[in-house]
């Protein structure tokens, strides 16, 4: 077992992170901008509408404003396209995002697209993937803008670590993979498809599961002193790993709940904040 132990602590981090927007967010309102996010919610998932709730409630908190669509689960792509559209047209909206997932029948990624560059604060677009790619983005992805902000927090190093991302979603695993690589890490990404998987894990020192399984990760898998980072969420507040089995092998681990959750969230404000700020430059 590893001499120390970290618990890396979402709630902490977010918390730091929320501080640094409090005196940005002053400063736009004094000068009669409100940082905006609209947030499009489409059909009744349970899940999805907790979450736009936590998004607009941590808005509100922060002096954001939080503007929540709430669009009929028969909308057709085309519709809510027009609706993205609309915001997109709105000089009071600075961020804008879609709460994935979206009904089966609505081309995510078309109304992905549609969504403004300079608006696209949860780093969906394939413009802001390319972006990312080259490490100009102004909005990541904010899940894995969060992982890196937690190994930052917690100053883990990440230059010339192995990382073995569990997953290969384009707002997730592959954005995650290009983020680590730009900071000099060997980056593995494992999928359903990957051989031998528990074998590649066992060489990782950076651990990132993105697979949306619950306790996929098992901690027989994870090599002595790894950092395991779990993007998961699962019913019943399950992550991707094997939390209790996971502990014991890793030098530090994100728990679920109070892990990255708090982070992306932190990071999604800080994306609208600085949208604010970029839309006052070009006014």
């Amino acid at each position: 077992m590893s001499s120390e132990k970290l618990i890396l602590d979402g709630t902490r981090v977010a918390k730091s992170i929320k501080e640094t927007l409090v005196e940005r967010i002053d400063h736009l309102t004094a000068r009669g901008i409100l940082p905006c996010l609209a947030t499009i919610l489409v059909g009744d998932d349970p899940s999805s509408e907790t979450y736009v709730r936590m998004k607009s409630s941590s808005c509100k908190r922060l002096g954001i404003d939080s503007r929540r669509i709430h669009l009929n689960k028969a909308i057709t792509t085309e519709e809510l396209i027009a609706a993205i559209q609309q915001l997109n047209a709105d000089p009071q909206i600075h961020g804008i995002l879609l709460q994935h997932p979206v009904p089966p029948h609505i081309d995510e990624r078309a109304a992905f697209e549609a969504i403004q560059i300079d608006k696209d604060v949860d780093g969906v677009t394939m413009q802001g993937f390319a972006q990312n790619a080259f490490g100009t983005a102004n909005f990541p992805s904010c899940t894995p803008a969060a992982i890196l902000a937690i190994l930052d927090y917690y100053q883990l190093p990440i230059e010339g670590k192995h990382a073995v991302i569990v997953g290969r979603s384009p707002i997730l695993g592959k954005p995650v993979s290009l983020m680590l690589l730009n900071r000099n890490a060997t980056v593995t990404i494992c999928h359903s498809k990957t051989n031998n998987l528990p074998q590649i894990i066992g060489l990782a020192d950076i651990v990132v599961a993105a697979v949306g399984k619950p306790s996929f990760i098992q901690g027989a898998w994870i090599k002595e002193g790894a950092i395991v980072l779990d993007a998961g969420y699962n019913a019943g507040n399950i992550g991707d790993v094997d939390y209790k089995a996971c502990y014991i092998k890793a030098s530090a681990i994100t728990p679920v709940p109070a892990g990255i959750g708090p982070v992306t969230i932190a990071m999604l404000l800080k994306h609208t904040v600085f949208a604010a700020e970029k839309s006052k430059m070009l006014t």
